[in-house]
């Protein structure tokens, strides 16, 4: 506050830095959110009308709406219902000419498997990771974002570390890292920054190409090193609490837990647990009201986007096509993980949860 920039300046391009080393990354651009990250990456590869992405059916419809941004098709894909991840090989069933990108979800903080996918691919498909749940998470390969041509993160309220809203582009490609910066300002080649520390103020820049106003503050930049250095620490404590619930649930069997990775870190952006239908006596929806009146919030794990109105109507789909997808969406339900849960918390969540089973 006291510098006086408060926009995009030296506190935002510090934490580009400090999230790229972190990642293991040679770049990161920073943006107003994930949403508009997976936007601005789609454009700088060149994704438009005529175009098909495929993207998982079961998540935040922000990963199918980035696709509309750009004129290109969303081609919906099921998910293996054990970790809510995109199902490989049902990716391959949705290939055709028109494909040019797939966006792998590393859903709650769990990565999947990017590299075995891309085997699986021919070589002129791109894949934009949504990390918008996965910093810090990473598996026996590497760091989620360090997989495909870009990865793409979230800091909103929800997730493990915050700035409120905004977002985080990690890659390799120094081209192509010039670029989202020109797209994410304007189109501008030259940034207020930039302009200021040039020592020419009549120096106005060039605009060459439509852009964006997808540009993260300096607050936002400031709060996110901040954050940043306590990532670390954040993940360890959710993986302390998420093991705990693994133990307290593994006897329960109409409740199937969320897998651990053998090797990496899972993010843990939330802990979402599948009610099975097939083996529960009550309705999901009957047991996140019951945990309710004992003050336990809960959420389902996120959308079946393919059964949302706008996607359903525009390309005609049936909520029976991703069949994993909707049972997910129906059945998933997260409980109560973040870093100021106590023990008693804890032990009072496991309890009531018992209770009911």
């Amino acid at each position: 506050m006291q510098s006086g920039w408060l926009t995009q300046g030296k506190q935002t391009e510090a934490f580009e830095a400090e999230f790229a080393e972190y990642h293991g990354m040679k770049n990161a651009v920073a943006v107003s959110s994930c949403t508009t990250g997976l936007h601005l990456a789609l454009l700088s590869l060149g994704i438009g009308p005529g175009d098909e992405v495929i993207v998982p059916s079961f998540t935040w419809v922000a990963t199918a709406n980035a696709v509309e941004y750009t004129g290109a098709k969303p081609v919906f894909c099921d998910i293996d219902i054990e970790t809510f991840l995109m199902s490989g090989s049902d990716v391959l069933k949705r290939l055709s000419p028109a494909t040019r990108a797939i966006i792998p979800v590393h859903l709650f903080g769990l990565c999947i498997d990017v590299p075995t996918l891309k085997r699986t691919l021919p070589e002129n498909i791109h894949i934009v990771e949504d990390a918008a749940c996965a910093a810090g998470a990473s598996t026996a390969h590497g760091f989620a974002g360090s997989f495909g041509a870009m990865g793409v993160f979230s800091f909103h309220p929800r997730k493990t570390i915050t700035t409120g809203e905004g977002g985080m582009i990690t890659l390799n490609n120094a081209e192509t890292t010039r670029h989202l910066r020109q797209l994410r300002d304007h189109g501008a080649k030259l940034s207020d920054l930039a302009r200021e520390e040039c020592g020419k103020p009549y120096e106005m820049a060039e605009f060459d190409e439509l852009g964006f106003n997808y540009r993260m503050t300096d607050l936002q930049g400031a709060l996110g090193r901040a954050q940043l250095k306590r990532l670390h620490h954040f993940i360890a404590e959710r993986d302390r609490i998420a093991r705990v619930y693994n133990e307290a649930f593994s006897e329960i069997d109409w409740l199937n837990t969320p897998p651990v990775p053998t090797e990496g870190n899972h993010g843990w952006q939330a802990y979402v647990l599948y009610v099975d239908p097939e083996n529960c006596p009550k309705h999901r929806n009957e047991i996140m009201l019951k945990l309710a009146e004992k003050g336990i919030g809960t959420r389902p794990g996120t959308h079946a986007v393919h059964t949302l109105s706008y996607y359903r109507k525009k390309y005609g789909i049936q909520p029976s096509d991703f069949a994993n997808s909707l049972s997910a969406a129906n059945n998933s339900m997260a409980i109560p993980l973040h870093n100021m849960l106590t023990d008693d918390d804890v032990g009072y969540i496991v309890d009531a949860i018992k209770s009911i089973a």
